[in-house]
């Protein structure tokens, strides 16, 4: 297999930006070109809430510019991935601007939720540090990136993701929060510590910050501001000690858009953004534990590549398994929920989904679903244990998981509603609002769902699945021991009906 040659741009809030890279057969990439181009839709968007007919129109010049030089590259404006962040992502118009973006210049945007920017943010981040990983993954960590509209937050536990945040606090809404009070550099540090401290008293529910030891950075403003202050790292990535950081920024404090311009070279519209941006990372960072801050030479379109490269697809895939589980398990924690009962169920849900293969037709994404709605089947209890299902809908509904994005969180807030009660109904718009395929799924794991907690009725896990065996209509469970099963016996006569609608199979256990 031959290298393949892709184009990624970025529509974010302050700029256009392109990379143009080969990719391997083995997963790795090699950057050919890239560019980029200040725009003002953050300005717009944050202030007005549209993005306005002349920003349009420059986001159409600037793409129509990116176009002629992917076709240089053998790119089609079909073949390239054109995402847009928080500006485009909370544009009212955003409709329109997509559909304009693609009769003028052939390309089709899609907007990134701020799971996805995480996701591909994590992706971006892991192969910037490389082997390093590991070291940086023995300690608790912090992923930053400030944006023009939003700031991404990630929270590692040893290396597994226990938290991922979109704040909306960046850089544009912090200087135009500043123009609209016609503050200086002293009303935008305390505007800035307001928002940095409320955000970090809420993120010690998931992770104590004065534990973290890493803390890493993605941005221009990073990668500014290590080109100053920095030390030598991998090729990949840079260092910086945090007190010769926090001491750029006092630097920066006392200098204005136009000094920052003259001293550093800079195009305006970065030198503006570029305090704010950097308080920003200076406020978290002092919160944690870190002496010096970790800076990747990499932005989500990196992240975007490796997503898209496949030649270390199973690597990665397996690695945002294991942290799309870790994520879930901090959410059950969060709610106090049985967590010794949630995983023997998950634990269940799988031997019956594997053991079932021939049956269901379902794969690995499906597989993941599954398991994650095992942890999470019981979460509801938190708020009430009459009609938790209903509550767990809700809870998973409207939570973020590492890792998934809002279409597959409805399929999982969809199997822990089912997990008991009554089945899927026409009436149900949770249920009727996926596509047909995902419906079908649904029907199929919660039924596979319900019997594996019916084996847990008392939660005391006392049973564990040896065997499964497949009679004409009848599904026979072995089980280890001699425990006596008379309470899962009842369970799974009376919330087994589900199963055998689906299935065909009457569950019954030796």
């Amino acid at each position: 297999m031959s290298a393949n040659t892709q184009a990624i741009i970025e529509i974010g809030s302050t700029g256009i930006r392109l990379l143009v890279a080969t990719t391997n057969p083995d997963g790795s990439f090699e950057p050919l070109d890239g560019a980029g181009k200040p725009v003002q839709l953050g300005r717009d968007v944050f202030t007005s809430g549209s993005i306005s007919r002349e920003s349009t129109q420059e986001c159409i010049a600037v793409l129509r510019g990116f176009r002629e030089l992917i076709k240089a590259y053998g790119v089609a404006p079909e073949d390239a991935r054109v995402v847009g962040t928080s500006a485009v992502r909370e544009a009212e118009n955003r409709d329109a601007f997509v559909d304009r973006v693609a009769l003028r210049t052939g390309f089709t945007v899609d907007i990134v939720e701020d799971i996805e920017e995480n996701h591909y943010m994590y992706l971006a981040v892991q192969h910037a540090l490389g082997d390093d990983a590991k070291f940086f993954s023995r300690g608790n960590s912090l992923i930053i990136e400030v944006g023009g509209g939003s700031t991404e937050l990630m929270l590692l536990r040893r290396g597994r993701i226990v938290a991922a945040h979109s704040l909306r606090l960046g850089t544009v809404r912090a200087d135009e929060r500043t123009r609209l009070a016609v503050g200086s550099t002293g009303f935008l540090t305390r505007y800035l510590e307001d928002n940095v401290r409320t955000t970090c008293d809420a993120l010690e529910d998931d992770l104590s910050l004065a534990g973290v030891r890493s803390f890493i950075v993605i941005g221009s403003d990073a990668r500014f501001a290590a080109g100053l202050a920095g030390m030598e790292g991998r090729s990949e990535y840079r260092l910086i000690p945090k007190a010769a950081f926090l001491d750029l920024v006092d630097r920066l404090k006392g200098m204005s858009a136009e000094s920052i311009v003259a001293e550093y070279h800079l195009p305006y519209t970065e030198a503006e953004a570029l305090l704010p941006g950097l308080l920003i990372t200076s406020l978290f960072l002092e919160r944690t534990s870190a002496e010096e801050i970790v800076v990747p030479s990499v932005s989500i379109r990196e992240g975007i590549l490796i997503a898209m490269a496949g030649g270390k697809r199973a690597e990665i895939e397996d690695e945002m398994k294991r942290q799309v589980l870790a994520s879930a398990l901090n959410l059950g924690r969060r709610y106090r929920f049985d967590e010794a009962h949630a995983l023997h169920v998950a634990a269940l849900s799988l031997f019956l989904f594997d053991g079932l293969s021939g049956l269901h037709g379902m794969g690995a994404r499906e597989r993941l679903f599954l398991e994650t709605a095992g942890i999470l089947h019981d979460i509801g209890t938190f708020i009430r244990v009459s009609g938790h299902h209903r509550h767990s809908e809700y809870i998973v509904q409207n939570s973020e998981i590492f890792g998934l994005q809002r279409d597959e969180l409805a399929i999982i807030a969809n199997l822990v509603r089912y997990h008991r009660k009554a089945g899927p109904d026409h009436s149900h718009p949770g249920y009727m609002g996926l596509p047909r395929e995902d419906r079908a799924a649904v029907l199929k794991l919660a039924a596979i769902l319900r019997v594996a907690d019916c084996l847990d009725r008392g939660h005391a896990q006392r049973v564990n699945l040896t065997g499964l065996e497949i009679k004409e209509d009848a599904l026979a469970l072995r089980t280890e021991g001699q425990a006596d099963l008379a309470l899962e016996r009842l369970s799974l006569a009376d919330k087994g009906e589900l199963f055998e609608d689906v299935f065909g199979l009457k569950v019954s256990v030796l």
